[in-house]
């Protein structure tokens, strides 16, 4: 027997029996982050986190950007001109919009049509929509925040942290409706973990 073969023996397992051990840990390490940056990949956007920055288009081509409006408590709305319950829904927008107005508060209606920006601006002047209105043509934006359909809002503090999300439409006259924005004018952000459902908090 050759003296690497006595070397081996040794040692408990031969060279090519570790090589393949460690073959498999790499691999069991590799499936373990990509399967944790999957599950990141398609967490949606929840009460509690920090809602993504961003920048789009308003509807003379001028790009905005979320953070523009840090300090102010922002109704980010995700929303699209084919949608009947976003149609429904834009008036008590607009009505809530003039209510506050001269506060720190701000409306940005994210538009998710495909259609040119044309399409969006004639449903603003036809609604007399005033507030902010931005175009997400590409579904880009709708994509990261991982929306389930329109219409979707997400009412964010003035530290840029989502305080409550909002799946479909809503009354925005209703007084319950509106107790997070009021509450966020009136007492200013919370800790972001207050924000969060009971069952996700720590």
């Amino acid at each position: 027997m050759s003296l690497d073969r006595e070397v081996e023996k040794e040692k408990g397992l031969p060279t090519p029996v570790l090589a393949g051990v460690a073959v498999v840990i790499i691999i069991a390490v590799i499936a373990a982050f990509v399967f944790t940056g999957q599950q990141k990949k398609f967490e949606p956007m929840v009460a509690g986190a920090e809602a993504l920055e961003f920048t789009l288009p308003d509807l003379e081509g001028e790009p905005v950007n979320l953070s523009d409006f840090r300090g102010k408590v922002v109704f980010l709305n995700f929303w699209a001109t084919w949608c009947k319950p976003c149609e429904d829904e834009m008036p008590s927008m607009q009505a809530l919009y003039e209510d506050l107005s001269g506060q720190p508060f701000e409306i940005v209606a994210v538009s998710v049509d495909g259609e040119p920006p044309q399409v969006v601006r004639d449903f603003v002047t036809e609604y007399g929509i005033t507030f902010t209105v931005l175009h997400d043509q590409t579904g880009r934006l709708k994509e990261s925040y991982k929306t389930t359909g329109v219409p979707e809002t997400f009412i964010i503090d003035q530290n840029g942290v989502v305080a409550e999300k909002v799946w479909g439409p809503r009354d925005w006259n209703s007084p319950d409706a509106i107790s997070t924005i009021k509450n966020l004018l009136a007492e200013g952000p919370k800790d972001p973990e207050s924000y969060k459902p009971a069952h996700m908090r720590k």
